[in-house]
C-alpha cells in the first residue's frame, strides 16, 4: 500500500505573493505607524497640534514620512537581499525605537560610537524583559510575517525599473507635497532640527554611515602634539597627581555645590576645592574622554583625534613624567593608547567585585605598592564607574545605600522618580567616599611625595526631567544635567607650598566658568612642563601662582624618547 504524501496544503495557505515594491510599501508603513512614537510625539508639539491652521500640513505630514521611508529602503534593499535587508531594518528599527521611547535619547553617530564601545556588564544592564517583549512584538513578529512571503519573479530589466520607479515616484510625492506647504514645512525642521534624529530607520542609517566614516577610514599618521616638552629640574620629593576621569556624575547632585542632600560627606572634611560652574566636552563617554585631554578644546574637536592625534598623556611621558592610566570603565576611548594601562574591572577581589564588575573602590587597591615604587614625578589616571545607568543600584556596595527606596530596575521609567534619584544619590555617596579614601591615601605618602588629586566627571546624567533619562543627546540639545559637571582640586601642603599656589587666590576664583578644555593645560602646569601647546590662559592655577622665572629654560630636562 503506497502512503499519502504530506500536505504542503497547511503551508501554502499562510504565504503569499508580493512584488518588492509591495512588500517594501508595507514595511515603510508599519515602521513609520509602530516605530516613530517619538518623532511624532516631538513633530505634534513642534507643529502646535491641531491649531495649526494648515489642514492639507497636517493631513500630507504622514505621508512624507511614508514616502521618505519607503524610498530610504528601496534605494538600500535590492535582489534576493531584499527580505533580508527589510527583516535587519525591522529587528534594529525596533531596538532603536524601544530605546528612544524607554529614556528619551536620540540616535546619531555618537551615540551609536558609546553603544558599540559600551562593555558586556553595561548591556547586560540594558536587556530587560520589557525590552524581549518589544522586540518580540515589533521586531521578530513582522519578520515572522515577512518571512512567508513569496516575491514575484520578474526580469532583471522590468525589477530595475520598477525599483527606479517607485523611487522616482516617491521623491516627486514628496517634492509635491513639501512644496506645496514649504513655509510649514520649513519651519518644522528650523525649529525642531532633532527631529531628524528621532525618525527611525532613517536616523540609524545616519548613525551608521557616520559611524563607518569616521572610523573605517583608514589608519591615521599619528599627529604630534607638544614635541618640544620638557620639565624643570627636579629637586626635592616626586611630585604626584591622581587624576580622577569620573562618570555620569553631575554637578546639580553633588551637595558641595548647594544640594540640598548630603551627598559629599567625607570630602565636605578634606578641604577640597570646589569648581562650582564646570562644563564637559561632551554628552557620552566616547567623546568627552578624549577629548578633555586633548589641547584643541570643544569647539575644535574631532572625534578622530582620539587616534590620530597626540594628546596631554604623550606630552607628559614625553617629558620624563612617569605615567599610568587604571580603568574600571570600558576604556581609555584611544587617550591612554600609548601609556602605561592596567584594567582592574574584572580582577579578583571578592569585597569589591561581583557578577562579572567590581566597585571603583578596586582602583585603590594596589596602588600603594606603584606609590612605593616611584621614584619621579607620575601623573595616575584613574577612571572611574561612577554613576553609569540605568542600573544605579549596582554602583555602590550595599553599606552606601543611604537614600531609600532605591529603583532595582533597568527600565527607568516604570520606576519612580524619588526611586531613582535615591539610587543615583547613592552612586555619588560611593564617589565621595572612594576619593576621599584617594585623598587619605596621598596624605599617607606626604612624608616622601608631594600629592594633588584632580576629579572631574566625563558627562553629566537626566533623570527624568522632561522625560529624558540617561545621557548622549547631541552637545546643542542637551539639558543641563548633561553638561554642568562636577570638578575639585586637593593639594598637599608640600605640593602647594612647592607650587607656589595661593589657595585662598584659588578659593576666589571657584565660581568662575572652567570646563574640561582647561584640564591639558592645567596639568601641564601642575607639573612643571613646558612646551609651545600650554596656554597659561587656560591654567587654572596659573593665575593663583607667581610669574615663571626667565632661567627656567636653562635648567630644564630636554624632551625625552618617546617609548612606544
Amino acid at each position: 500500500m503506497q502512503l499519502p504524501l504530506p500536505s504542503n496544503r497547511s503551508s501554502a495557505r499562510w504565504t503569499f505573493n508580493l512584488s518588492r515594491n509591495t512588500l517594501t510599501m508595507l514595511v515603510a508603513l508599519w515602521l513609520m505607524l509602530t516605530m516613530n512614537a517619538t518623532f511624532w510625539s516631538t513633530v505634534w508639539q513642534g507643529v502646535d497640534g491641531w491649531s495649526n491652521g494648515n489642514t492639507w500640513f497636517l493631513v500630507s505630514l504622514p505621508l512624507v514620512v511614508f514616502f521618505w521611508l519607503f524610498g530610504l529602503l528601496s534605494l538600500l534593499c535590492w535582489g534576493r537581499a531584499t527580505k533580508v535587508m527589510l527583516a535587519a531594518f525591522l529587528l534594529i528599527s525596533a531596538a532603536g525605537s524601544y530605546f528612544m521611547s524607554s529614556y528619551g535619547v536620540v540616535i546619531d553617530y555618537s551615540m551609536l560610537t558609546n553603544l558599540l564601545q559600551t562593555d558586556p556588564a553595561e548591556v547586560a544592564d540594558l536587556l530587560t524583559w520589557r525590552l524581549v517583549g518589544w522586540m518580540a512584538l515589533l521586531g521578530v513578529l513582522p519578520v515572522v510575517v515577512l518571512s512567508r512571503a513569496r516575491l514575484l519573479q520578474r526580469g532583471w530589466k522590468r525589477e530595475l525599473w520598477g525599483k527606479l520607479g517607485g523611487i522616482a515616484l516617491a521623491l516627486v510625492c514628496i517634492g509635491t507635497m513639501v512644496g506645496s506647504s514649504y513655509q510649514s514645512y520649513s519651519s518644522l525642521v528650523r525649529n525642531n532640527r532633532e527631529i531628524r534624529l528621532m525618525l527611525v530607520p532613517s536616523n540609524l542609517v545616519a548613525a551608521a554611515h557616520g559611524y563607518l566614516k569616521r572610523n573605517l577610514s583608514g589608519p591615521h599618521k599619528l599627529q604630534a602634539v607638544g614635541a618640544d616638552a620638557y620639565r624643570l629640574l627636579p629637586g626635592g620629593k616626586p611630585k604626584v597627581t591622581v587624576l580622577v576621569v569620573g562618570e555620569t556624575a553631575r554637578a546639580a547632585n553633588f551637595s558641595l555645590n548647594g544640594y540640598a542632600r548630603d551627598t559629599n560627606p567625607e570630602l565636605a572634611q578634606r578641604g577640597v576645592m570646589n569648581f562650582t560652574n564646570a562644563s564637559s566636552c561632551g554628552t557620552a563617554t566616547a567623546t568627552s574622554v578624549p577629548c578633555m585631554f586633548q589641547d584643541v578644546g570643544r569647539e575644535n574637536y574631532q572625534d578622530s583625534y582620539a587616534d590620530s592625534r597626540e594628546d596631554l598623556l604623550d606630552v607628559l611621558q614625553r617629558a620624563g613624567i612617569a605615567v599610568l592610566w587604571r580603568d574600571n570603565n570600558s576604556g581609555c576611548k584611544g587617550a591612554c593608547s600609548r601609556v602605561q594601562y592596567e584594567d582592574v574591572s574584572h580582577i579578583d577581589q571578592q569585597a569589591l567585585c561581583a557578577d562579572g564588575e567590581c566597585h571603583d573602590g578596586v582602583l585603590l587597591k594596589g596602588l600603594q605598592a606603584y606609590l612605593d615604587g616611584i621614584d619621579r614625578d607620575a601623573v595616575i589616571v584613574l577612571h572611574m564607574k561612577g554613576s553609569h545607568g540605568p542600573a544605579y543600584y549596582k554602583r555602590y556596595p550595599s553599606a552606601f545605600e543611604k537614600f531609600t527606596p532605591v529603583c532595582r530596575s533597568s527600565q527607568l521609567d516604570q520606576c519612580s522618580r524619588e526611586s531613582i534619584i535615591n539610587a543615583y544619590d547613592n552612586t555619588l555617596t560611593y564617589t565621595d567616599h572612594v576619593l576621599a579614601q584617594t585623598i587619605d591615601l596621598l596624605q599617607h605618602n606626604a612624608g616622601r611625595l608631594d600629592t594633588a588629586m584632580l576629579y572631574l566627571s566625563d558627562h553629566g546624567e537626566s533623570l527624568g526631567e522632561n522625560g529624558i533619562y540617561l545621557h548622549g543627546l547631541p552637545y546643542a540639545m542637551a539639558p543641563q544635567e548633561q553638561t554642568h559637571i562636577p570638578m575639585l582640586l586637593w593639594l598637599s601642603k608640600g605640593m602647594e607650598k612647592r607650587q607656589d599656589i595661593s589657595v585662598s587666590c584659588l578659593d576666589g576664583k571657584l565660581d568662575q566658568a572652567a570646563s574640561q578644555d582647561n584640564l591639558f593645560h592645567s596639568v601641564l602646569g601642575l607639573m612643571d612642563v613646558h612646551t609651545k601647546a600650554y596656554q597659561p590662559a587656560l591654567d587654572l592655577f596659573r593665575s593663583c601662582r607667581p610669574e615663571p622665572e626667565g632661567v627656567y629654560a636653562q635648567h630644564s630636562l630636554q624632551p625625552q624618547p618617546s617609548t612606544y
